[in-house]
């Protein structure tokens, strides 16, 4: 009997930009854009992750989310398994920002799932 490979988990990373965001005087707004950044390449480049595209809902919802849907940004991503999900949502909690941790701009939800396949006719 041979192992059969597992397939990838299909996540949807969900991202919302709180309220002390926009509290930031304008001077500090380029520290967290920078710590988003290391958030996002930090995702990228986890082993076995391979994004299959963003959403960035910026443009046309300006303020902050409400809690739950809809979200600011979105990644979707396939991922090896359920420890790599919790390392890219740990990262909100390890990348810092003049001392605080940049889940004080930003919170996080991962959806996991699988690939939903359309059949052929």
């Amino acid at each position: 009997m041979t192992d059969t490979p597992r397939r990838p988990l299909r996540v949807l990373l969900c991202g919302a930009v709180l309220q002390n965001f926009f509290d930031l005087p304008s001077t500090e707004i380029g520290k967290v854009w920078q710590a988003t950044g290391q958030l996002l390449r930090g995702i990228r480049d986890l082993p076995g992750v391979t994004i299959l595209g963003t959403i960035d809902d910026d443009e046309t919802m300006v303020g902050t989310s409400p809690t739950g849907w809809p979200w600011t940004f979105y990644i979707l991503a396939d991922m090896p398994d359920r420890d790599t999900v919790v390392a890219a949502c740990n990262l909100l909690r390890t990348i810092e920002i003049d001392g605080y941790r940049l889940w004080r701009y930003m919170r996080f939800e991962a959806r996991i799932g699988r690939e939903l396949v359309i059949p052929e006719l």
